[in-house]
């Protein structure tokens, strides 16, 4: 009798559970926990002593200047959620959505509801994730987003974004960033950065997280300089850079000065970095002759052909490999996108829309060659190198480690896996490659290369990846049972080893330059 008393019992609480409303529901599972992602307890304890209270060095990522130096305060969930998003417009397209609410002409809230009814089928794609981790460490909200609680979730963001702690400049001190590095075309004035600059006055600390504004720096990306394959984009692209940099641009020499003297701008305006998107590197250059003969024919307007582009975009590639050197700036290099896939969707929405994939380029001699051409002529920089093709991990990688001379600890990155590979999977090939080819307690760590404001849980969720891998293998016996050693090593990949390793201005490291960081006392904290 007391059995069926207590299964009648566990019965009445099943039906009640399900007779509550969706939004109540999500509330009793709340999916995103404390340990989330964390399978152990070890994992658990390496990750809330020793990576949940770390800084945000944020060396990549594509956020717009004009929004911090406006400190924006986002109107809707749309707004700083939706807005350019093509992550979700991808999902969306593949639920069935119509374009006209992924980039079209629905209204905000429209395209929100498009995107709260996809959620539930992105189960196992790190969009599930990724939703509702921002969901609850932006709004509190803890609530599952589907159709059912859309119209709640929507209310109840939309007045937290009302409050300065999540303006642009709000979320950036919230989520303890001590510095972003945007992404930036030569041919950009840079005004948005001075504004920053300017708000920021003479505050000038030994670690910047603790300003009252961000730490902002500018990205030297000159894509723009190798598209010779459309002259009359690059002679346009050509008159701006001039005008930025106060140069008239007739010949070859003329176009170096002016992208050596917006590389001297940007340094000036705290750059250390630059960047470079490619399909590949570039095997071969060419002599200066060749190059001003090329730049020559497409200065007037006429084309040229796929060897001399290549050419071309090779000697450019070691031009800026010598400008960064000289200037002690770190070189990241994007390779592996197959971009525009489909000319269809490039021709009505335009680029950079969700509709680029994984190319299948061969990438080692080209690397090799590029690297070994630079490190000949002893003008190799520090280089990050990032791989968008799986297939390729152990290629980058043992690269990689080819380069490394003795100067600089981690001179030549595997850098984290970016775009299709930043999630929990590819993070640990990107990790189990890295450690069994070169040194992981050198890696610089995590980067959003987002242009959300919403993407800060991207190092929490690369954190929690990290150390449930580590807390696994000590476990298995695979890494001592000596958590402060690896500890350490965690404390340094989550925020202190790119700090020393890029050096920037205003940027502290917490340790003296080049030692590895000892672990101190912590009392353990939760993860909100």
């Amino acid at each position: 009798m007391q059995r069926l008393r207590t299964l009648a019992a566990l019965r009445d609480a099943r039906v009640q559970w399900y007779n509550h409303s969706p939004h109540q529901r999500a509330r009793d599972v709340a999916f995103i926990t404390d340990d989330f992602l964390l399978q152990g307890e070890r994992a658990r304890r390496l990750y809330r002593r020793f990576a949940a209270d770390q800084p945000i060095l944020d060396y990549h990522c594509h956020l717009s200047p004009r929004d911090v130096a406006d400190n924006r305060q986002f109107e809707t969930l749309f707004d700083i959620w939706l807005e350019g998003d093509h992550y979700k417009w991808r999902a969306m397209r593949a639920n069935g959505v119509p374009e006209r609410c992924c980039t079209g002409d629905a209204d905000p809230y429209e395209k929100f509801l498009a995107w709260a009814a996809t959620v539930p089928a992105t189960l196992r794609n790190p969009l599930y994730h990724w939703t509702h981790l921002e969901l609850v460490r932006y709004f509190g909200i803890d609530d599952l987003l589907n159709e059912q609680t859309a119209s709640s979730i929507w209310q109840r963001a939309n007045a937290r974004l009302a409050e300065p702690e999540l303006s642009a400049q709000g979320i950036l001190r919230r989520f303890g960033v001590a510095c972003v590095c945007t992404t930036d075309d030569p041919a950009d004035t840079l005004e948005h950065h001075e504004r920053i600059a300017a708000l920021a006055g003479t505050e000038l600390c030994a670690n910047s997280v603790h300003s009252s504004v961000p730490t902002v720096y500018p990205t030297y990306r000159p894509d723009a300089a190798l598209r010779t394959h459309d002259p009359q984009a690059f002679n346009r692209w050509v008159d701006r850079l001039g005008a930025a940099a106060n140069v008239a641009i007739v010949r070859l020499p003329d176009f170096l000065d002016a992208l050596r003297a917006r590389h001297d701008d940007f340094h000036a305006h705290g750059c250390r970095l630059s960047d470079h998107g490619l399909d590949h590197c570039y095997a071969e250059s060419c002599a200066d002759a060749d190059a001003a003969r090329i730049f020559d024919r497409v200065r007037s307007g006429a084309g040229v052909d796929a060897a001399e582009r290549a050419r071309f975009a090779g000697y450019l590639m070691v031009f800026f490999g010598r400008l960064d050197a000289e200037r002690g700036w770190t070189k990241q290099l994007h390779l592996g996108a197959m971009r525009n896939v489909s000319a269809r969707m490039l021709a009505a929405l335009g680029p950079d829309t969700g509709f680029d994939g994984i190319g299948d380029w061969p990438q080692a001699r080209a690397l090799a060659a590029y690297l070994d051409q630079l490190s000949r002529e002893h003008a190799l920089p520090k280089v990050i190198v990032y791989n968008l093709n799986p297939a390729d991990n152990y290629v980058f990688a043992t690269i990689a480690g080819c380069f490394q001379d003795g100067e600089v600890a981690g001179k030549i990155q595997f850098g984290s896996g970016w775009w299709f590979l930043d999630q929990k999977e590819a993070i640990e090939w990107q990790l189990n490659a890295l450690s069994a080819t070169g040194l992981l307690s050198r890696f610089i760590g995590m980067l959003t290369d987002s242009r959300s404001f919403m993407s800060y849980p991207r190092h929490e969720y690369f954190r929690r990846v990290l150390c449930n891998l580590l807390g696994a293998d000590m476990d298995r016996g695979e890494l001592p049972d000596d958590e402060p050693l690896v500890g350490a090593m965690i404390r340094n990949i989550c925020y202190r080893n790119a700090a020393r390793y890029l050096d920037l201005p205003r940027v502290g490291v917490g340790a003296a330059r080049g030692e590895l960081v000892e672990p101190r006392a912590h009392p353990s904290t939760g993860s909100g």
